[in-house]
């Protein structure tokens, strides 16, 4: 019995160590950063006391450089899964504290486990990155641990869904499981992702730049549009996620969550009179409309503060899940360009992929002209919402609210493109192309 007693000790002392990390010097570094530990993370992204960690006690198993003598319990990721709102999640979460959260042989056999165990269940992923990259005294062990990563996601790709929080840096091959995911939350201030860093840039080019001027959280959000959404710190970043989860399936033979709904569904919007302008060429607020019909005006915009002539997002109509795209007649009087193309794209084919209805508002003028937006492919990336409003098998509701011109009429889910109900404002203009072009003969 007393033996017996001892392992449990002993279970319990190694658990204790397990959950220090890198150790307490470790853990108040990471503090003094801001940021929080993977563990505390964690916590605060699922329901209390719902986690059910895996792989505790793993350490790696490298020989190179002296790294036998030193190693942690764990290696650097906490993996497991949890509830939330009491829903299934499949969770990794790198540890800053154990080598800087490097990526090794082991740390990638482990978050393909969680990976392998939520394609079985049909369950999310949610991945917090916070990792330095490939673990160099692994050397090429770590990188096919990155391939096997990629590879899962490839495979979970449109299957369950999969969101990246990016809580720390995120450079090299790393940044490449975020970018195969379905959104990606970046925190300003403490967050970055790049391939290659500052200093490799200044030697391959001579070009000065910092860590956030290269690949932090304005950058990504606004200029590159890798990051869906820009959290102020790291517990903004967690609810974001918990938001966004609100809104999306366990998997893609499943349907949204239905919330409780006490918005009359025969409500009478009389703003909705006088929100648009008698003028065609007058601009105004689309958030107006949007927020007007949708429940309780709750709208999870996607990509705020990229491709601004477009919006995108989620709401719900009498508590269902819906996927909002929308042209913004308030910027660049909402024409379609490479970037608006490929935002609304990517949006469209998720909430095809994950069973979610599409609301398409449409009041836009064309596709921006130019020689920057021809060299720049914006053929090739209209054609990507083109095509993803042609292959989207869900239901497809679109409302012409003022103008439809050209190629654009098409490409925003018309009639022949298999939009299931086409609704129009008392004063739509679906046409080739506007009166005065008609009359100048362009």
């Amino acid at each position: 019995m007393s033996n017996q007693l001892e392992k449990v000790q002993e279970l319990i002392a190694l658990r204790n160590e397990a959950r220090l990390g890198g150790g307490e010097k470790a853990i108040e570094k990471q503090h003094a950063r801001g940021k929080y530990t993977a563990r505390e993370r964690i916590a605060q992204l699922l329901d209390e006391g719902s986690f059910e960690e895996i792989d505790m006690f793993v350490r790696h198993r490298c020989h190179n450089f002296g790294q036998e003598k030193k190693s942690y319990l764990g290696d650097g990721v906490v993996t497991g899964y949890g509830t939330i709102n009491g829903r299934l999640v499949y969770v990794f979460a790198q540890d800053f504290t154990v080598f800087g959260g490097s990526l090794s042989e082991t740390m990638a056999l482990k978050i393909c486990k969680i990976m392998d165990m939520a394609m079985k269940m049909g369950a999310p992923v949610i991945g917090l990155n916070d990792s330095g990259g490939a673990r160099i005294q692994e050397g090429i062990n770590a990188l096919a641990g990155y391939s096997e990563i990629f590879q899962r996601n490839i495979l979970a790709s449109g299957v369950i869904p999969q969101i990246s929080g990016i809580l720390g840096p995120c450079a090299g091959g790393a940044v490449y499981s975020p970018a195969l995911t379905d959104f990606t939350i970046m925190t300003k201030g403490i967050s970055y992702m790049f391939l290659t860093g500052p200093k490799v840039v200044k030697t391959v080019t001579g070009e000065d730049v910092t860590q956030d001027q290269l690949g932090g959280a304005e950058v990504h959000s606004t200029k590159s549009g890798v990051a869906h959404f820009a959290a102020e710190d790291g517990e903004e970043c967690l609810k974001v996620i918990r938001k966004l989860f609100s809104f999306i399936p366990q998997n893609n033979l499943e349907e949204p969550p239905v919330m409780p709904c006490d918005d009359p569904i025969d409500r009478l919007e009389d703003s909705l009179n006088e929100i648009i302008p008698d003028s065609a060429t007058r601009p105004y607020d689309m958030y107006e409309v949007i927020g007007a019909i949708i429940d309780n005006g709750e709208f999870l915009e996607v990509q705020r503060d990229y491709a601004k002539n477009i919006i995108i997002g989620f709401a719900r109509f009498n508590g269902q899940s819906v996927g909002i795209v929308a042209n913004q007649p308030k910027y660049l009087a909402g024409v379609l360009d490479s970037n608006a193309s490929r935002k609304a794209a990517r949006f469209v084919r998720f909430c095809d992929a994950f069973n979610i209805p599409l609301v398409t508002l449409v009041d836009v003028p064309g596709f921006l002209p130019g020689t920057g937006q021809e060299y720049n492919g914006v053929i090739l990336h209209g054609a990507k919402l083109l095509y993803a409003y042609g292959e989207a098998t869900v239901p497809k509701v679109t409302v012409t609210l003022r103008k439809s011109y050209g190629g654009p009429h098409i490409v925003m889910t018309c009639k022949p493109l298999r939009g299931d109900i086409n609704y129009a404002w008392p004063t739509p203009e679906p046409a080739v192309m506007g009166g005065p072009g008609h009359v100048k003969g362009l």
